[in-house]
């Protein structure tokens, strides 16, 4: 049967960190710190805003009838055209960090699970202990920045701090800063894991990913459809609606423990991006009516497969291998502490013409990264110091 296969199949290969993941990630984390920095340097929000790649009418927007009449306006269209859909679908590449989560934790505990008995409490234990303090670090390091505030700081930052920000969702889920919505959808994952885990070693792959298909996508529909729920649940604030995302996660870590040359070979490389792009243009069907049950989920896929795509030509230059890699390793703690800082200084350099906005954009992503990565290796320091000194 299914899930006798999948009990019994070992992982013989020893656990070893995979560097083209960490490349991904940092790609993701730097085009998300990106993403918030456009848009606040641009106002996509303010009428009549620019173009959007998700329109469904992107091109027919942007093109004017003497976009082609020359070498150099074609290229400034041609350029104009990759800037401008490169920057705002920066937002997808949350749906890498949903899917790679769930390949992450999958991996981590089935080789844990080869080992004997998993003791659930410890587990939890361990990684709370790993999230918590980064995330109460980046709300000591909002107090500290009053300048960055949009709002004052009240009884929604205690709320704040316990990461249950769908409590009074409309007023606290984006309150402060409004990249720790991911942390309130991120607890709730990991809360529900073991029982994913259990189900996925019991069912097997594929019954597993079908079982969390329909309930994903259901919710999704009942939010979207029935209830017309705030959008903010489907965004995260109800974990289930980025099941699909992170099962999909789940299954090609464990399928990768098994057969990574075969994972690898259709993974990492110049087809998965060009598959990404293929499937990137039909992304703007998913952003109308019901149809957007499935779009973070397609985009998510989308954007995995042309960031992991790229690490794995990445991979191979050993300077930007091992840059990528370290900034995705502490990524965690960049994409916690990000955006009340280029909030407020995108706002601030609106008059820049584009040139010097890309300047300025890679000496803020390069400063963010590493004053993040100091921050959160002395986090994880003093965590793993206090945490040793309570257990002995």
């Amino acid at each position: 049967m299914e899930h006798t296969v999948a009990n019994s199949t070992a992982i013989s290969q020893p656990a070893k960190r995979l560097v083209w993941i960490d490349i991904a990630k940092g790609i993701g984390i730097l085009w998300v710190v990106y993403f918030h920095f456009f848009t606040n340097y641009v106002d996509t929000d303010t009428p009549p805003g620019i173009p959007s790649p998700m329109s469904g009418h992107f091109l027919n927007d942007l093109i004017g009838i003497h976009a082609w009449d020359s070498v150099g306006s074609g290229a400034a269209t041609l350029g104009n055209m990759v800037w401008l859909a490169v920057s705002q679908v920066g937002f997808h590449a949350v749906g890498l960090f949903v899917l790679l989560g769930g390949w992450s934790l999958a991996t981590a505990t089935w080789r844990r699970a080869e080992k004997g008995r998993i003791e659930w409490r410890g587990w939890y234990e361990a990684r709370f202990v790993r999230l918590y303090p980064m995330y109460w670090c980046a709300h000591l390091l909002l107090l500290l920045m009053p300048f960055t505030w949009l709002e004052p700081i009240d009884s929604r930052f205690l709320v704040s701090l316990t990461g249950l920000r769908w409590i009074n969702l409309e007023t606290t889920f984006l309150y402060g800063n409004a990249a720790w919505w991911y942390f309130s959808m991120l607890i709730q994952l990991y809360a529900i894991f073991p029982v994913l885990f259990v189900s996925m070693r019991r069912f097997g792959l594929l019954r597993f990913g079908v079982g969390a298909a329909i309930i994903g996508f259901g919710m999704r529909y009942m939010l979207l459809v029935e209830w017309k729920a705030n959008g903010l649940w489907l965004l995260g604030a109800n974990a289930l609606s980025r099941l699909p995302e992170f099962t999909i996660g789940m299954i090609l870590g464990i399928s990768h423990l098994k057969n990574p040359t075969i994972i690898e070979r259709w993974l990492l490389g110049p087809q998965a991006v060009a598959f990404g792009f293929v499937l990137y243009a039909f992304a703007p069907q998913f952003q109308m009516g019901s149809a957007y049950i499935f779009a973070d989920c397609y985009t998510a896929i989308c954007c995995s497969l042309v960031v992991v795509g790229l690490s794995g030509l990445i991979e191979k230059s050993v300077f930007a291998s091992k840059w990528l890699s370290l900034v995705g390793t502490y990524s965690f703690g960049l994409f916690l502490t990000h955006q009340p800082l280029v909030t407020w200084l995108g706002q601030r350099i609106k008059s820049l013409p584009i040139w010097e906005f890309l300047l300025v954009s890679v000496g803020v992503l390069w400063l963010l990264s590493a004053a993040s990565i100091a921050l959160e290796r002395a986090v994880n320091v003093l965590t793993d110091r206090l945490y040793t000194a309570r257990k002995s």
